[in-house]
């Protein structure tokens, strides 16, 4: 029989943690080989990102035990499991752009190799060995998000790790990327790194899985092996229903226009052009899906429609009305809905009840406020609403909102922006980052809402939801629209080279 020290990079046995009033994880047990990549999914709220923590040092374990390549350690913080040759690379990327992919890379690290000849030959050296291609002295400002990506890696890499956590790899990437972010992670399982894969994408951890566990209401409920399992039988493990999909359904745009940009363009204050020559119609009961790689200028459209980034030129038309010069207060009430790309920075007040976050963009009108004075009962009664309406779990309107799910806090918000009938909603990234379950159902209110006439931009990173949710697709490049698509007849592939300019190329 092997030695499970040479077998085994990672075993979690018996692993618990409690907060006040809530089981985060009990009963967590997880066996990871050696140079392998094993899956981890669930549902938000599923107990991953806790036992993550954990595994990384930032939370200890009430109960339990983590051996690691056959020995018991206990870990008190990050700088244990680095010792320990243990990375983590997250979600969002912790990159300073003004420094070159060299510096950032030695940055606080520098008493590995200094910051001088040896510490460039080791990352160049690194940077060859698993086919990363990068080039130590290029400006990260200067590189695409998959580029950005494979310095996380390098980073972790570079500090000596052999098992290495991914927090969601492939949600800001686009086909290609992730085709090459897989072939990265095949050449690290080569050099005996073993990968522990967090997703919400099944068929990618199907593509790329050599283990795969499941979890569910803070502990494991099921493992499988790729060649084994279909990702209905996953989804099923994980949430107790069939895989949900944004199947296309009859059209029920109507010919009258509710939101029009016209030749819009917006100029930084440094002069950099960061949108140009924006012309864009949506209709009553129409999607209009907006593709691109991250930092292309889909952030600038939202924050131009919202009022909160103004217009340089050309002009924006809710309805028959010109709101070119109007504050986003106007707009929010003359029924523009708002979710927000990043729920926590700017949909949300995390240390605030679920009741108070009801309120906000919606202060002035009922059934939150009466004249100018907030109706605190009328809040807290349209949020029990919305609760039932839109399935978010909680115990009581008076929870504060970080004690909620991932998933949970998107559903809140997407019932507080669908109240009141809104005329238009601007829905940036709706479904990042929560489960297959709350996908499914923020997807259903939508669609529900564009047959009843709403006209939605939707901006999404997953080209899935785009093409099964989207009456036309237009494609963002370098601040510019280049392509447009109809989602009926286009594939992800088609729309990825799009968004990285390999059409134009082609052509």
């Amino acid at each position: 029989m092997a030695d499970t020290a040479t077998t085994h990079a990672v075993v979690l046995r018996d692993i618990g943690k409690r907060f006040p009033g809530v089981v985060a994880n009990h009963d967590v047990d997880i066996t990871i080989r050696t140079g392998t990549v094993h899956a981890l999914i669930g549902e938000n709220g599923a107990g991953k990102s806790t036992l993550m923590k954990i595994l990384y040092g930032v939370q200890r374990p009430d109960e339990g035990a983590i051996i690691l390549g056959g020995q018991e350690v206990q870990l008190h913080s990050p700088t244990d499991a680095i010792a320990h040759g243990i990375g983590m690379v997250f979600q969002h990327f912790m990159l300073a752009d003004n420094l070159t992919v060299l510096e950032n890379v030695v940055l606080g690290a520098e008493k590995l190799h200094g910051i001088g000849d040896a510490a460039r030959k080791t990352v160049a050296e690194l940077s060859d060995r698993y086919g990363f291609g990068l080039d130590p002295d290029q400006l990260v400002e200067e590189l695409g998000v998959g580029d950005r990506q494979r310095i996380e890696i390098l980073k972790v890499l570079y500090r000596g790790a052999k098992t290495i956590i991914l927090d969601e790899p492939t949600a800001v990437l686009v086909p290609q990327e992730v085709d090459a972010l897989f072939e990265n992670l095949r050449v690290l399982k080569e050099e005996d790194h073993t990968i522990l894969f967090i997703s919400h994408k099944l068929d990618e951890v199907l593509a790329i899985a050599d283990d795969i566990t499941v979890m569910r209401r803070g502990t494991t409920v099921g493992q499988a092996r790729p060649g084994s399992v279909t990702k209905h039988e996953l989804a099923e493990m994980m949430v107790g229903s069939e895989l949900p999909t944004p199947a296309k359904e009859g059209s029920t745009v109507t010919d009258e226009v509710q939101l029009e940009l016209a030749n819009v363009s917006v100029v930084d204050p440094r002069g950099r052009s960061l949108l140009t020559d924006i012309s864009i119609t949506i209709h009553r009961g129409e999607v209009l899906g907006i593709a691109g790689v991250e930092g292309n200028g889909q952030a600038e459209l939202v924050e131009t429609i919202m009022g909160i980034r103004k217009a340089t030129y050309g002009q924006v038309r809710l309805g028959d009305v010109d709101i070119t010069s109007w504050e986003t207060r106007g707009r929010r009430e003359a029924g523009i809905g708002y979710i927000p790309e990043d729920r926590h920075r700017h949909g949300l007040l995390l240390d605030s009840p679920l009741w108070e976050n009801r309120i906000l963009g919606h202060q002035t009108r009922r059934p939150v406020a009466k004249g100018m004075w907030i109706d605190r009962s009328g809040a807290r009664e349209d949020t029990d609403r919305i609760i039932e309406q839109y399935d978010v779990r909680t115990p009581s309107t008076d929870t504060l909102c970080r004690a909620l799910s991932g998933g949970n806090q998107q559903k809140l918000v997407v019932g507080r922006e669908m109240s009141g009938a809104p005329a238009l909603l601007i829905a940036s990234h709706p479904t990042r980052g929560v489960d297959v379950g709350a996908q499914a159902a923020i997807w259903e209110h939508i669609k529900r809402a564009r047959k009843d006439g709403l006209a939605v931009l939707l901006v999404s990173a997953d080209l899935d939801e785009l093409i099964g949710l989207s009456d036309r697709i237009e494609v963002l490049h370098r601040g510019r629209l280049v392509a447009e698509f109809d989602p009926r007849d286009v594939t992800p592939q088609d729309l990825g080279a799009a968004m990285t300019g390999a059409h134009e190329d082609a052509s």
